[in-house]
């Protein structure tokens, strides 16, 4: 299993790299090939060029080579896992500019016209999306729409050609004890372990990846 684990969030000490350090630990320790990325830490450039705007031709070669190299690994993975906050109902700007300049056709997807139905490109069937809110999930989910929801599940991921989208998010981390941020980790370690799970050799599961599930967190 090669798995990209990328993280989004600008101070260090954040419960998000809390998280972010759980899970690459636990994935290493679980046999599996690691690619970790602290968005941030790298000095991810997020901003699209002019260049890089078209949906439908294959990206041009990218002149940046971390960018470059990003686009690289992303083709090679076989799951994925991203660590980020909610903030207005969007991630944070480095991980909305690595989308953008990362997944773009050619790599992720191949588009025949701009009204057609894009074809997934990525051999990564599964990802893992790891929230951290203050925002009370009744809230979040009956006056906003849970839009981060939408964004990995139905506007990301599946057009690339991820079809096993699991989303945990932990909430409301501000005002969280210590034990609770305990149990969130140990949910966010079980999930990532889960992320290397076999599917049944029957598939009666539809080809659907198990997923574990606890108690810590909501």
């Amino acid at each position: 299993m090669r798995t990209g684990v990328y993280l989004a969030h600008p101070r260090p000490g954040s419960f998000n790299h809390a998280v972010f350090d759980a899970v690459v630990k636990e994935l290493r320790g679980q046999g599996a090939e690691v690619l970790a990325h602290d968005l941030y830490a790298e000095g991810f450039a997020p901003l699209l060029t002019a260049e890089e705007t078209g949906t439908v031709e294959s990206a041009a070669p990218a002149h940046d080579a971390q960018l470059a190299l990003h686009r690289r690994e992303v083709a090679t993975l076989d799951a994925m896992v991203f660590v980020h906050p909610n903030w207005w109902g969007m991630p944070p700007a480095v991980l909305t500019g690595w989308v953008q300049r990362v997944l773009v056709p050619g790599v992720a997807y191949k588009l025949g016209t701009a009204e057609g139905e894009p074809a997934g490109l990525l051999k990564a069937g599964r990802a893992l999306v790891l929230n951290t809110s203050d925002t009370p999930a009744e809230r979040e989910e009956g006056e906003f729409g849970d839009p981060l929801q939408r964004i990995w599940s139905a506007c990301v991921l599946p057009y690339v050609g991820v079809s096993d989208v699991r989303r945990v998010v932990f909430r409301t981390v501000t005002d969280s004890a210590e034990e609770e941020r305990a149990a969130w980790l140990e949910r966010a370690r079980l999930e990532a372990a889960s992320l290397l799970v076999q599917p049944s050799p029957l598939g009666a599961d539809g080809g659907r990846w198990p997923v574990v599930r606890t108690g810590g967190g909501s």
